[in-house]
């Protein structure tokens, strides 16, 4: 029993003063002497003991309170049971698949659907015991999937009357399910209407024994019949049963009756006899003659037999006592398997119990039991991979059992004795040998590397394994062990240790790093296919670099590896991040579409260019995208110089201008129109010029327009007509139109729509294919010019809804025309007017009438249309065009668009020919012809000066604008023109990497070839069209004026010229890092050169430039040398312990005093001879300017450090403080106490210093002295 004492703050006080309530005023009152002494508490008041349990006047009764009253017990709701399947009995034999098979499965199955927990062992009999623990529900259940999934199943029927059927499944079907729980079986119960009576029951061979028994109980129960129940002890059944159940057998045969004997494993003394009554009176007397009979002559012996030959005398199925019963008539009975009793009881007639023992002893010793002095690490090189060792042995002597125990350094033998004896000299001489050939040994690594050490996928274990012919084993994660075992050959196990150790050791000082890197960036530093990130792990190949899942969105890039090597890939990896922040600057340039081919240039050539020499990333948008947009991304820098360079080349090829207007910026959003419908109608109306309005709230009026020169002035006009309406008085109003009347309302080029605002002075916008409302138009102006605009839009759109039909007369010959490609020109016409719908007849038949259907004005404009193209059909011609095939793939342009706009402006078709291949080879000579004939065709001669099939372009039209196409086509067949360069510029041209020459070929859109070096020729060849050579031409003389230029440059900045220094000087000209040298070469434009360290000449300076820049550099350097010359140097004495004061911090005392003087100071380094020696070097009356100033910092610095030496004198020195400052307050009497235990008897008082009475907790630690005495808590 334990008691509590709760100590309040009163009796807390009294402890600690030592005196109890009644003791407090005699304390006072009393002597100072003895008096003192006996106030003092004792032992006992100071330190009461706790209460004991003493024994109450009543006896055993203890004191009644809320702790000591009984509390009646809670039962658990979990309970363990434990099964046991016989070897015999086994479904799963295979000792190689424990804990992996079938078994195991089953086992965890079994786990799932009961929610009971199993655990399995194995027995020495090979039998498996199974622990079910769960609640009683979970375990019954558990245990009915044991029996019918782990053990072998049997069947057995029982015939009991069909009425008692209902009694045996019960209510609902209970009975029957308790049962079979209870007893581990399937029963099955025939149906109704089946007229068997037969039960058929199938599980293990206890379970049919227990299910049979209870059967018959419930059926004798419900028989009509005479039911006797004769309680016999159980000790006595197997006289009543004989063996093999033969007695029992025969009592029933001969009486009639059922007789019921409980099975062995129930524990039951009550047997059943059910039958006519005379039938169950005879067997019940026959029954009591035999036990009264046994009774009376049965006598016992006990013999102790080991507990592990018990399963010897059993034998399979409990055969061996039933052969012993069978011939002895003596009854064996054994201790229960769980019981640790190896007393083995012997029943029955006093004569035969000898002959019974000796059988006894006999089974239980024809089996040994054996052990062999093992290792246990070697326990599984003796059983081998998949037990084959063990298999060839096991094989020979099937009867033996071997175990092998884990931890344990022995294996145990059992089996017949000569069998055993031979398996045991086998096994003997493996362990010999293995002893003998193999080592092994333990390395202690932390748990947290074995995943490192094993590597991915096993590699670096495996490696380690083939390479020194040994066997590691790695505990797994969840045992937390840092023990590594490593098992073979001597050798091997070293150095396979070594090397273990050694990767461990370098693990050990890795370390972990997370880099913080913005995701977008991740791909990029990875590259294409890893290219780029592979590029890092081999500068850093000890460095693990972990990027995130991108489907995780984290910034955290994971390094691992050494300290050192984290740390430089991190500072690497940074720094590509840094580049990478600085190089996504993004900048969008306007380009009109028509210019993006010349700023992409021949096979890429101007984008790559740019792009190289800018070291910018350029996006152009699609070619099928209405967007002009350039998107240049890149270091800010870059992408200026990237945008002005693509801005010249289009400022180059077009007449672009840039002009900026001032417009009030609060008009700018009325100016730009909801989703900039209104500056995008400026902007279409005046040539796609590009207007660009500041950022909004930015408070900037001006508004930047760029494009052809007349169309920016047009878009000026129109942007202050319009600010000046908005500022004066703006009115917008809305109309709808179908959207297809839209382009005749535009008309063609915008005639109408332009006539209208000519005439009423409104703007007029329709919708663009953005717009969500496909049918407003926005008429915007004063209110009058608004309100006349409206009317006549409104007068054109109801002229539009009057549909009208109309008819006209077309050649046949030409329907096809019309309705070829799918009807496009028709199609055409519709879009272009108002979406008139035209029919032609149908295909065959001769009809000349094709129907117009439509507004009355759109019918009449495409009527009119209409007639245009046939009078350009009816006076069409086919003209030929000889033009060498060479070159018609020049004449075509890149992707036919030099032919689709020759096509365009002459309203022509042209049809290039089919390529002859020039490898085919020439046709064969023709058959030799006899009278003219061949084959009985006559061939003409072919003319040798008709020109070839694959040269001849037809060209279709008028007959006016075929012969201006065929003009335009030989006009941009190529020509070729030579110029003569000097050879020796010939490399200048072409350039770096022929950049020069494709500049050239690019600007003027023409080709140059320069002539082999090898043939030293003057001539250079350019090829292309007549209208570029001149230009060409032209622009490569320009080229060459330059070269020469450059070329008589270099002659005379090639001048030079030395100057002799003496060498003492070098560092003054060239200057506190480079200053002074930087500045004369900056100045003049000269090169000048040092000599280096090995020259000979050490006094030469070298100056390469023009010539009077050369001259002025050396006149420079010759006035600092004078200047240098005239300087003295001095020695002053200084006293050492000002220097530092004098010097300031990093330097700027010093600093200041030398610009602040113009001379130079020299401190003495440490170690010097003379410590206090300072040398002053500059002009004579600076330095001495100097000197009086250094000696009065002296002077003044000296007073300081003077007067702190002196306080110094009267400190105390910093060692002895705390000793000194402790002032003596008397000695401490402490807590005093008498009686106490150690006061009496033999008992001394406990040393404080002693470590064996009070312990440390850890390290001592040293008190650390303080000045300020010490401390107090």
């Amino acid at each position: 029993m334990s008691s509590v004492a709760v100590l309040t703050q009163e009796s807390f006080n009294e402890h600690r003063s030592g005196l109890l309530p009644e003791q407090s005023g005699a304390a006072v009152a009393g002597p100072s002497g003895a008096g003192d002494e006996e106030s003092l508490p004792t032992y006992k008041d100071a330190f009461p003991p706790l209460p004991e349990k003493a024994a109450s006047p009543e006896g055993t009764q203890e004191t009644a309170n809320a702790w000591t009253s009984k509390i009646r017990p809670l039962k658990s709701s979990v309970i363990t049971q434990v099964f046991h399947v016989p070897l015999e009995e086994r479904k799963y034999k295979d000792i190689n698949q424990f804990g992996e098979g079938d078994q195991a499965k089953v086992c965890v199955d079994i786990m799932h659907k009961t929610g009971a927990h199993l655990e399995l062992s194995m027995a020495k009999d090979q039998g498996l015991s199974i622990m079910v623990s769960g609640k009683l529900d979970a375990v019954m259940k558990a245990r009915k999937e044991i029996v019918s999934r782990l053990q072998t199943q049997a069947s057995a029927t029982v015939a009991i009357p069909k009425e008692h059927h209902r009694f045996v499944i019960g209510k609902n079907g209970e009975k029957l399910q308790e049962l079979e729980l209870k007893t581990a079986t399937k029963i099955q119960i025939p149906r109704p209407d089946d007229p068997s009576n037969q039960i058929k029951i199938s599980g293990t061979k206890e379970g049919l024994e227990k299910a049979k028994h209870e059967i018959l109980l419930i059926s004798a129960e419900q028989d009509k019949r005479a039911v006797e129940r004769v309680n016999i002890d159980k000790v006595y059944h197997p006289f009543l049963t004989g063996a093999y159940n033969k007695l029992v057998g025969e009592m029933m045969q001969e009486t009639g009756a059922r007789i019921n004997v409980p099975p062995p494993s129930v524990n039951k003394t009550e047997i059943v006899i059910t039958g006519e009554k005379e039938q169950v009176a005879l067997a019940v007397a026959m029954i009591k003659k035999v036990y009264e009979e046994k009774k009376k002559n049965a006598t016992t012996i006990a013999v102790e037999v080991k507990k592990s030959q018990h399963k010897y005398v059993i034998g399979p199925k409990g055969n061996t006592l039933q052969e012993i019963l069978e011939r002895t008539g003596v009854s064996v009975e054994i201790p229960p398997s769980d019981s640790s009793s190896e007393t083995v009881i012997l029943r029955g007639e006093p004569d035969r119990l000898g002959q019974a023992l000796t059988e006894v002893y006999a089974k239980a010793n024809s089996y040994t039991v054996s052990s062999v002095s093992a290792p246990s690490w070697l326990h599984r090189f003796i059983i081998g991979k998949k037990g084959q060792n063990l298999a060839k042995i096991t094989q020979q002597m099937p009867k033996v059992h071997i175990e092998f125990t884990e931890g344990e350094d022995k294996i145990t033998l059992e089996g017949p004795t000569k069998d055993l004896q031979m398996v045991q000299s086998q096994i003997e001489a493996i362990v010999t040998d293995l002893v003998s050939r193999m080592d092994y040994t333990e390395i202690s690594v932390d748990p947290k590397f074995h995943r490192h050490l094993i590597g991915k996928g096993g590699v670096n274990i495996n490696r380690i394994k083939e390479l020194h012919k040994v066997t590691v084993r790695i505990p797994p994660d969840n045992e937390k062990s840092n023990l590594i075992r490593i098992e073979g050959d001597p050798q091997g196990v070293q150095e396979a240790k070594k090397e273990l150790l050694e990767l461990a050791s370098r693990m050990e000082n890795e370390r972990t790093k997370d880099l913080i890197i913005e995701q977008r960036f991740h791909r990029a530093i990875i590259g294409q296919k890893g290219e780029k990130i592979k590029e890092v792990r081999d500068k850093f190949p000890e460095v693990i670099i972990n990027f995130p899942d991108p489907a995780q969105k984290s910034d955290i890039v994971q390094l691992r590896g050494p300290r050192t090597e984290v740390e430089k890939c991190s500072k690497f990896m940074q720094k590509i991040v840094a580049e990478m922040v600085e190089n996504s600057f993004s900048v969008s340039v306007p380009i009109f579409k028509q210019f993006h081919k010349n700023i992409i240039g021949k096979g890429g050539s101007n984008i790559k260019k740019i792009r190289e020499e800018t070291n910018t990333k350029i996006d152009l948008p699609a070619e099928n995208s209405n967007s002009e947009m350039i998107v240049i991304t890149g270091k800010k820098a870059n992408c200026e110089v990237a945008r002005n360079r693509i801005l010249a080349i289009q400022k180059e090829l077009a007449n672009i201008t840039e002009m900026e207007v001032s417009i009030p910026s609060k008009l700018h959003n009325s100016l730009i129109g909801s989703k900039g419908r209104f500056v995008r109608s400026i902007m279409e109306e005046c040539g796609g010029v590009h207007i660009h309005f500041p950022t909004e709230g930015s408070g900037i009026d001006k508004v930047t327009i760029r494009g052809p020169v007349e169309e920016v002035e047009k878009a000026k006009q129109q942007l202050l007509a319009l600010a000046e309406e908005k500022q004066t008085k703006s009115h917008t109003a809305e109309l709808r139109a179908k959207p297809e009347y839209h382009k005749f309302l535009i008309g063609k080029g915008g005639g109408n729509i332009r006539k209208v605002r000519d005439s009423t002075g409104a703007r007029i916008i329709f919708p663009t294919a953005e717009d969500q409302d496909q049918e407003l138009i926005t008429v915007i102006g004063t209110e009058e010019a608004v309100r006349e605009a409206q009317k006549e839009l409104e007068e054109l759109i109801k002229s539009l809804d009057n549909v009208v039909e109309d008819l006209m007369m077309v050649d046949p010959k030409h329907h096809r025309y019309f309705v070829a490609r799918r009807g496009q020109v028709l199609r055409d016409l519709a879009d272009e007017y108002g979406g008139v719908m035209v029919s032609f007849p149908r295909t065959g038949s001769q009809s000349e009438k094709v129907t117009l259907k439509g507004a009355k004005d759109c019918v009449e404009a495409a009527k009119k249309r209409m007639q245009e193209i046939i009078e350009d059909l009816d006076a069409q011609v086919t003209i030929e065009c000889v033009i060498t095939q060479k070159f018609h793939r020049s004449i075509m342009g890149p992707k036919g668009s030099r032919i689709q706009q020759i096509t365009r402006d002459h309203n022509v078709q042209i049809k290039f020919p089919d390529r002859e291949d020039p490898q085919a080879a020439p046709p064969a000579e023709a058959p030799v012809q006899e009278n003219g004939e061949a084959n009985g065709e006559v061939k003409e001669p072919i003319d040798p000066a008709a020109p070839k099939k694959c040269d001849v372009i037809v060209i279709s039209g008028r007959k006016e604008r075929c012969e201006a196409a065929v003009e335009a086509l030989k006009a941009l067949v190529p020509v070729t023109i030579e110029v003569e360069v000097p050879f020796e510029l010939h490399r200048y041209i072409i350039g770096q990497k022929g950049s020069g020459i494709r500049k050239m070929m690019d600007e003027f859109e023409v080709n140059i070839q320069v002539p082999a070096p090898e043939l030293q020729s003057d001539i250079i060849s350019i090829t292309g069209l007549a209208n570029h050579l001149d230009r060409a031409k032209e622009g490569l003389q320009e080229r060459v004026k330059e070269l020469q230029a450059e070329q008589e440059d270099r002659a005379l900045r090639s001048f030079k010229l030395t100057i002799t220094v003496d060498p003492k000087y070098h560092p003054k000209i060239i200057g506190r890092k480079g200053a002074i040298i930087t500045t004369i070469r900056t100045e003049h434009d000269v090169n000048i050169q040092f000599p280096e360290k090995n020259d000979e000449n050490q006094d030469q300076i070298t100056i390469t430039g023009y010539e009077h820049k050369a001259t002025a550099a050396r006149d420079a350097i010759q006035a600092i040398v004078d200047e240098l010359e005239e300087m003295i140097s001095e020695d002053i004495t200084l006293d050492s312990r000002v220097h530092a004061r004098i010097i300031g911090a990093r330097g700027k005392g010093i600093r200041k005093i030398m610009d602040e003087f113009k001379v130079d100071l020299r401190f003495p380094q440490s170690g010097a001879a003379d410590p206090n020696l300072v040398t002053v070097t500059g002009r004579p009356e600076l330095v001495d300017e100097a000197i009086d100033h250094l000696l009065n910092l002296e002077e003044e610095y000296m007073a300081d450090v003077v007067e702190s030496e002196a306080k110094s004198a009267y400190m105390r020195p910093s060692g002895s403080s705390a000793s000194a400052m402790d002032e003596p307050r008397g000695p401490s009497k402490g807590f005093v106490v008498r009686e106490a235990p150690w006061t009496t008897g033999s008992e001394k008082a406990p040393d404080m210093s002693s470590s064996e009475d009070f312990p440390s907790f850890g390290a001592p630690v040293a008190t650390k002295a303080s000045p300020w005495g010490p401390k107090r808590f």
